[in-house]
């Protein structure tokens, strides 16, 4: 569990691990979040995030597991590919 996101389907970047280090990624009413915890500011990456089942991060990619689709969304270009 990561704190704060308890209740949220979310994944760590970790620091030297591509994009995104040290911000916590989350979905949220079907979008995807991505949460600086130094500006506590959360920036929308994506709509349209429907039956999410699981999120992982490794690099700048973002894999998303839900019920009819697999969504890779890729930091560094900032959009689902």
């Amino acid at each position: 569990m990561i704190a704060g996101f308890e209740d949220k389907l979310a994944c760590e970047g970790i620091v030297g691990d591509g994009c995104g280090g040290g911000r916590v990624f989350y979905i949220d009413a079907q979008t995807l979040y991505a949460y600086d915890p130094i500006t506590k500011e959360s920036t929308k990456l994506l709509d349209k995030v429907i039956d999410a089942k699981s999120i992982s991060k490794k690099a700048c990619i973002i894999t998303i597991e839900c019920k009819d689709e697999t969504i890779r969304f890729d930091l560094s270009l900032l959009h689902k590919i």
